[in-house]
């Protein structure tokens, strides 16, 4: 019977086992059927936000057209992409400038794909240095052959015809010269009339201010995500947005366009050949800076260092030409600090490198850098680089094929739907400023503007604030 008994409980024991794994695995199998119809419940709420969201951009951008058909007041231009289209947008391409390399160690860190270091002109790379810091798309290393174009906008070895006084023309013409002065073309800026500028076929009215006016709109933020952002009618002097256009900013890249500005003012002759000094090779190594992709003592063109200043946003180019300008790179930033106080802004303004590497002393707001834009459009050289959208440096032994630069800004808004037609452009990056960017626009209508941004989150972000900026306030 002992036996027996034993039998029995341990059969039920088993019994009592075999119950509970079987409840176990009931609760375990609902709790992943709860959990499946959570997500699926999830999906459909997520489909159906992207469908919402899709009808209030299509009925946002049907009620901005009729708003401005009707002339409505306040009524503003329609958008193409709304903020969501615009979000939508960077989520696709995993803000595909961010891993581009722009900014070393920080960018190579976000995850995303597509580009290399020189595919946004001016994005600095670490601490205030830029992009073209390595392979792909970009300029690389020493050869600094960048590619992602096929067309040479500019003519690099063409030389002033005729004895070439002021230069003009846009980037598909460099080195084409006109005027009398003599020489190979100095890089004089446009003649002021009865206050009025012609730059190209716009008109600017004269002066390096601008005024807020009744009408001064202020920058919507679910469009503009900078944190700094300024646009400007130059056919009046009128700001027409802005946000925190008075606050000190670092302007990272965006120096160059004072750097190039001052230097044209000091170069005579644009074709003389000048050498890449070891000492502009070593700074812009040292400091991780992009570079055009001189060799050290490579002899090149004058003209070549604007280009390679500006499009590659090129720290090799920039110190080369500012020693070329001015002997030293430190007797260059007293005649770009003269500039600004002859440009009426010194009090916020102050710069201690040719390049836009970050120092505390290194400092101006976005309306400062608008003024510097405005006056490097108004002169004709310095627009032609400031406008290329592509260009191939002057054949050298070190680079028998020269080098082809690209501004990537220019090239990636051409398409975009501003309202008009974008034709200059400098960016720039440091982790202080965020993305930052000023170019200037010439509407449908024929209305010069200058718009400057900063702290934007990504590159692609800072292009697309700049779409924003005038497709929502330009007229």
């Amino acid at each position: 019977m002992g036996r027996q008994s034993d039998g029995f409980e341990d059969e039920r024991e088993e019994e009592l086992r075999r119950r509970e794994r079987a409840q176990r695995y009931a609760r375990a199998r609902r709790e992943k059927e709860r959990q499946l119809r959570r997500r699926r419940l999830l999906r459909v709420c997520l489909a159906g936000a992207l469908c919402l969201a899709a009808v209030i951009g299509a009925v946002t951008v049907i009620a901005r057209a009729v708003g401005k058909k009707s002339g409505g007041a306040g009524a503003q231009k329609a958008q193409a992409e709304t903020a969501f289209g615009e979000s939508v947008r960077d989520v696709r391409t995993g803000d595909e400038a961010d891993a581009s390399g722009e900014t070393g160690a920080a960018y190579r860190a976000s995850g995303a794909a597509g580009y290399s270091a020189a595919d946004i002109t001016g994005y600095d790379v670490a601490e205030g240095a830029e992009d073209g810091a390595s392979g792909g798309m970009g300029n690389s290393g020493g050869a600094g052959n960048a590619s992602g174009g096929t067309e040479n906008a500019s003519g690099d070895t063409a030389s002033g015809s005729g004895g070439a006084g002021n230069l003009t023309g846009s980037a598909a013409a460099a080195g084409q010269g006109g005027g009398t002065d003599g020489g190979s073309g100095s890089t004089g800026g446009a003649p002021e009339q009865s206050g009025i500028v012609r730059v190209g076929d716009a008109e600017f009215l004269a002066g390096f201010t601008a005024q807020e006016t009744e009408d001064t709109h202020g920058v919507d933020p679910e469009q503009v995500t900078s944190t700094y952002a300024l646009l400007i009618d130059e056919s009046t002097n009128e700001i027409v947005a802005e946000q925190n256009a008075h606050e000190i900013i670092n302007p990272a890249s965006m120096t160059k366009i004072l750097t190039v500005l001052v230097a044209a003012e000091q170069v005579k002759d644009l074709d003389e050949k000048v050498a890449v000094t070891i000492e502009a090779t070593d700074y812009a190594f040292s400091h991780d800076c992009s570079t055009a992709g001189f060799a050290a003592d490579e002899q090149v063109p004058v003209r070549d260092l604007f280009y390679g200043t500006v499009l590659p946003s090129g720290a090799d180019a920039a110190v080369a030409l500012a020693i070329h300008a001015a002997g030293s790179q430190e007797a260059f930033v007293e005649l770009m600090n003269e500039k600004l106080e002859e440009l009426g802004l010194s009090a916020t303004a102050h710069f201690t490198n040719c390049v836009g590497l970050y120092d505390e002393a290194h400092h101006c707001t976005v309306y400062d850098m608008a003024m510097i834009l405005k006056a490097a459009v108004e002169n004709d050289f310095c627009r032609e680089v400031l406008s290329a959208h592509t260009y191939t440096t002057a054949q050298t032994e070190a680079h028998p094929e020269g080098i082809l630069l690209s501004n990537w800004f220019l090239r990636r808004i051409e398409d975009k739907d501003t309202g008009g037609e974008v034709l200059c452009a400098k960016t720039g990056f440091v982790n202080q400023s965020g993305n930052c960017a000023a170019s200037y626009q010439v509407t449908d209508s024929g209305r010069p503007y200058i718009c400057v941004t900063a702290d934007a989150h990504s590159s692609w972000r800072c292009i697309y604030d700049h779409v924003a900026m005038y497709s929502l306030y330009a007229e």
